[in-house]
């Protein structure tokens, strides 16, 4: 199993955080490669709804996100689209007045082929890093501008 992960800081309560991470009309400015959402359970984000989304057109086509956890400091779920499956988890722990989020993805991929192991290090895993990195950046500045509305 493969394991991506980034971490930000972010001048928020992790609470804060955790439910700025559940907010699906927010989803568009922070998520990367988010397209539209296909479906969400009307109980979106708790334990056991479902939510289905599409990429854009150079994305990671329908990917399926289901609430395996949910806690005021932390984010679950279990994501099942065509090149992987895997347990993604946002955690987001006090520190100095702010929080320290981190995103993470246990990840197998579906289809690996001969060269699986090799391609998911020296491709695979860095491009995940790299999609988490941006989602990230973008997730702080969301936050930010959340703060400053009335």
């Amino acid at each position: 199993m493969g394991r991506a992960r980034d971490n930000v800081v972010m001048d928020v309560a992790p609470e804060t955080a955790i439910e700025l991470w559940t907010e699906l009309d927010r989803w568009p400015a922070f998520i990367d490669g988010f397209g539209q959402v296909v479906r969400a359970d009307p109980d979106w984000p708790a334990v056991g709804s479902e939510l289905v989304w599409r990429s854009g057109s150079a994305g990671r086509g329908e990917v399926t996100e289901r609430v395996e956890a949910l806690a005021a400091d932390r984010f679950v779920t279990r994501v099942t689209e065509e090149a992987l499956t895997g347990i993604q988890t946002v955690a987001a722990v006090p520190e100095d007045g702010a929080s320290r989020v981190r995103l993470e993805l246990d990840y197998e991929l579906t289809k690996p082929g001969p060269l699986g192991p090799i391609t998911d290090v020296l491709f695979v895993r860095r491009a995940l890093r790299d999609a988490l990195r941006r989602t990230l950046v973008r997730y702080a500045s969301e936050a930010e501008a959340r703060q400053q509305q009335p």
